[in-house]
């Protein structure tokens, strides 16, 4: 089973891949998530990712499409997260068989909210929320009791030029899976938890 999870940052699209991947027995990869650890590395890749990812916008297309790609080439299923960004990355990924996109939708207002109000460990990349998901102690992770921050790239005016790139990005290749006819909208308005309910619902019919 091969899944591309879109939805604008705040759409809890990481989550819902990750209780995807636990149901269904495949890899959750975010290319966000590889690109950040790339970012981490003293190098001089890792820190031109580092001030990209800081600034609110992309690296080059050549950098995520070889780690994305890298990452799946030996697998045989997979949910992809954050990737494909634009046609170049989509049609870079043309040779793999996708079951089914999901578009997970919501307004720029609820994205703003939930990635300005997210707070995530700095050692083991747990996400809480001021607002829906607190930890039990302030500012100190529930799972290894690291410390709790706000990520650069979800400080409000990086949100909103980082919603403006994907919407303008993402376009076009929402419409190219869309006449692929494996394109699924769905509202992002609930829980992730209900959010992957109702994805359940169609990726239990094509197991």
């Amino acid at each position: 089973m091969k899944i591309i999870l879109f939805g604008k940052q705040g759409s809890g699209k990481g989550t819902i891949g990750k209780l995807i991947a636990e149901k269904y027995k495949i890899p959750h990869i975010a290319s966000g998530d590889l690109l950040r650890e790339i970012s981490k590395e003293n190098s001089e890749l890792g820190k031109k990712v580092k001030e990209i990812i800081d600034q609110g916008t992309f690296p080059p297309n050549k950098i995520t499409i070889k780690v994305t790609l890298d990452k799946i080439k030996d697998e045989k299923g997979f949910v992809l997260d954050g990737y494909p960004r634009n046609l170049e990355q989509a049609e870079a990924l043309e040779y793999v068989m996708i079951n089914l996109a999901f578009l997970i939708e919501i307004s720029d207002e609820t994205a703003i909210k939930r990635l300005s109000t997210r707070r995530t460990c700095s050692d083991c990349g747990e996400i809480f929320n001021i607002l829906t998901r607190k930890p039990k102690q302030p500012g100190i992770c529930d799972k290894c009791k690291g410390k709790l921050s706000q990520r650069d790239d979800d400080k409000e005016e990086v949100i909103k030029k980082r919603i403006s790139l994907y919407e303008n990005e993402t376009k076009a290749i929402i419409e190219m899976y869309r006449k692929k006819g494996i394109l699924k909208e769905v509202s992002g308005k609930g829980s992730p938890e209900k959010v992957f309910e109702e994805i359940c619902v169609t990726l239990d019919k094509i197991k």
